[in-house]
């Protein structure tokens, strides 16, 4: 969410490559080396860091951080005020091959709030659901369910985390209440 009164301007660093048809949002930053293709849509008061790529067609919401070396490829959708750590990884095709005439994009779904944690691997077709916690170098091969926490190698269900982060179960099989 937005305040719809900020008209901040918008900050490309000299280095960082923002193609023609890119959209960005107002008081977004885009940093050093930073590539946005064209028809990409990046919303407000984003921060896109040092040597991200975010590919033609993907959407990011309003109040994301994209932290440094992370690529973002078309079919990967991520909502407003959600964290991507460092180094974290988007997939996007189920059987890449160097040469494969019937490649096609296989969707990645990442929902508001979530964090995900630096160098996790996304295997693409998955959805994070909102305010979910993926831990650092996890690889994620099945859906998040919201509020969920993961981590691991593949991913696995550790507890259960509120709005802002901290463990309120380490009960995987009974997510707790929401009031």
């Amino acid at each position: 969410m937005t305040d719809t009164n900020d008209r901040s301007p918008v900050f490309v660093h000299p280095t960082a490559d923002v193609e023609e048809g890119a959209q960005l949002g107002d008081g977004t930053k885009v940093w050093h080396l930073a590539h946005i293709r064209s028809t990409a849509q990046v919303g407000a008061g984003c921060v896109i860091g040092r040597n991200v790529y975010v590919d033609a067609g993907v959407t990011v919401g309003d109040l994301v951080k994209i932290q440094n070396n992370v690529s973002v490829y078309q079919g990967v959708t991520i909502e407003d005020e959600v964290f991507v750590g460092p180094c974290a990884v988007f997939t996007n095709d189920f059987r890449p091959r160097a040469q494969n005439p019937d490649w096609k994009i296989t969707p990645t779904l990442v929902r508001r709030g979530a964090s995900i944690g630096a160098n996790a691997t996304l295997v693409c077709g998955i959805e994070v659901g909102e305010f979910a916690m993926i831990a650092a170098g996890s690889v994620v091969t099945k859906d998040v369910q919201p509020y969920q926490l993961v981590a691991g190698n593949p991913a696995r269900p550790k507890g259960w985390v509120d709005e802002r982060g901290e463990v309120i179960s380490r009960d995987v099989d009974n997510p707790p209440q929401r009031g």
